[in-house]
């Protein structure tokens, strides 16, 4: 205890998800849609990519933020070429903290994870996001890590009938 009375919080641990957290990683997938957009996943499509995404670390990777052992966050990352800088974008995505666990550093720590590993390679100029635009809360947090604003939009074109 502190002098204070308040227990020091306990650190977040960073590792690379497995196949044992792709239950949970897929209902916080669910429970992100739903809270941020409104939408609604189908939690059995959602299960099977990120199914696939942690087999295959050549289309994705998964990083799980622990606290004391218990799983409190997640983010997810692809990677984008950029002929313009031969090197890799890698896009941060699928990123959910637990209620009970925002605002205490766990998203932090899972940026800085990723930031230390992409630092650590010539073959990578950069990391992106894309966050929804009424997300305030979100865009404050990436600004006070660094991150800027692109100036870009984004466009889609689905080619498959949406889940959502």
């Amino acid at each position: 205890m502190t002098e204070n009375n308040h227990r020091p919080a306990a650190a977040v641990v960073v590792r690379a998800a497995n196949a044992g957290d792709v239950s949970l990683m897929a209902r916080w997938a669910e429970a992100m849609a739903f809270e941020t957009e409104n939408k609604q996943l189908d939690l059995g499509i959602v299960s099977r990519g990120i199914t696939i995404g942690v087999a295959d670390p050549a289309r994705s990777l998964y990083f799980m933020a622990d606290i004391d052992g218990e799983p409190v966050g997640t983010l997810m990352f692809t990677f984008e070429w950029s002929d313009w800088r031969c090197a890799w974008w890698w896009w941060i995505q699928s990123v959910y903290v637990a209620p009970a666990h925002r605002r205490k550093g766990v998203y932090r720590a899972l940026y800085a994870h990723v930031l230390e590993m992409a630092k650590a390679r010539t073959d990578v100029c950069g990391l992106r996001l894309y966050v929804e635009r009424e997300n305030a809360n979100a865009q404050r947090t990436y600004e006070s890590l660094g991150m800027v604003d692109s100036g870009y939009r984004m466009y889609e074109a689905e080619t498959q009938p949406s889940s959502e």
